[in-house]
């Protein structure tokens, strides 16, 4: 039997019976990221309808829809605030769903996720280091260097650490990123010790997690990432579709098992330092999201990875949306929204894989 044939049968299913449910899942959460785009850049002190807000959007590319606002300076906070800080809300959230889905991936389990394991932490660790320290070395991308230089140490040694026997130890992946979360708080303490008031201010950002401040240069970086990232992913959604069959199958039909690790490895610590040099830790996106398409969806990882683009774009939008509306005229830290959503979420998640042994379920 080639790869091939075992790579036709791994996504069988989605391709026949649950094809329907595909369509109709990404075709949902797309309607409901327009809708929550559209929605969540109408709120604020300047309230404007979803029609408003569309005609705005368009009316640049010559598309006369919706309905002209007629409140002054209306279309320049749109275009200056709103847009950028709903533009980033959708490329973090699917950015850390991504992220997540890789990192279940290449782990084997569902308990794998970038801020579980300490790659946040390592990651805005590194960007608070250059911050502090002043490197100045890549200009104005040597926080987002920083960060990714740190995730990716971060994420090797968990994967490092986590290996037993040639399996990935769940329990081992939760303590050993309980262990490196703990590390970078104290060294995100220090710095915030030994840094300005500038300097504290912007670490504190980083803990808690915001979206405030977006801006079409930070779209401009995060946006070319996510692309790169997500083709990447699409075209080793096949060799993880494969290694979901176990390592020693794997190897058997031909794929590269450490370099296909190592590799999608990097594209989980380019997304995750990318999204925290900008926004600052958000959790439990990459835990839910993923989990959840692939509890209606199935293992095919192609299918998999377009469902959590846009539902993790989606958790993000909306939790941005109530980062700004719970509490009036006040910005919660979007970190903290996610957390509320996603503790109980993993808690339960671990008794799950905890009374099936470790398996998808």
């Amino acid at each position: 039997m080639t790869a091939a044939t075992v790579g036709e049968n791994v996504v069988a299913e989605p391709r026949g019976a649950t094809r329907g449910r595909a369509v109709w899942l990404i075709s949902g959460l797309s309607v409901a990221l327009v809708v929550l785009a559209l929605v969540s850049a109408g709120v604020g002190q300047l309230p404007l309808t979803p029609l408003e807000v569309l005609h705005a959007l368009l009316r640049p590319l010559g598309i006369e829809v919706g309905t002209p606002s007629t409140q002054p300076n209306a279309e320049a906070a749109l275009w200056t605030i709103r847009f950028p800080r709903v533009a980033m809300s959708i490329l973090v959230g699917a950015a850390l769903a991504t992220a997540g889905l890789l990192m279940q991936a290449v782990f084997g389990n569902p308990l794998a996720e970038p801020a579980v394991v300490g790659v946040s932490s390592g990651a805005a660790l590194g960007a608070a280091a250059s911050i502090v320290l002043g490197w100045t070395a890549f200009g104005g991308w040597m926080t987002a260097a920083a960060a990714f230089a740190m995730g990716l140490v971060t994420t090797l040694l968990v994967y490092a650490a986590s290996r037993s026997n040639g399996r990935t130890e769940v329990v081992t992946l939760v303590l050993t990123g309980i262990a490196v979360n703990a590390v970078a708080q104290a060294g995100l303490a220090l710095f915030v010790f030994l840094g300005d008031t500038q300097s504290r201010e912007e670490i504190v950002f980083w803990q808690l997690g915001s979206l405030n401040g977006s801006m079409w240069r930070d779209v401009a970086i995060v946006l070319p990432v996510l692309l790169v990232a997500a083709v990447l992913a699409g075209v080793l959604a096949p060799k993880l579709d494969l290694l979901s069959l176990g390592e020693r199958s794997a190897r058997h039909l031909g794929v590269n098992v450490e370099a296909l690790r190592a590799g999608t490895i990097v594209i989980v610590a380019l997304l995750v330092s990318v999204a925290v040099a900008f926004t600052g830790i958000i959790g439990f996106v990459g835990i839910v999201i993923p989990h959840l398409m692939r509890m209606i969806l199935g293992p095919a990882h192609r299918p998999l990875l377009i469902a959590s683009l846009l539902g993790g774009a989606v958790l993000l939008t909306a939790a941005d949306l109530g980062a700004r509306t719970i509490v009036p005229y006040a910005d919660l830290p979007i970190g903290m929204l996610t957390a509320l959503v996603g503790g109980p979420f993993f808690f339960w998640l671990l008794r799950r894989t905890r009374a099936k042994a470790g398996g998808w379920g």
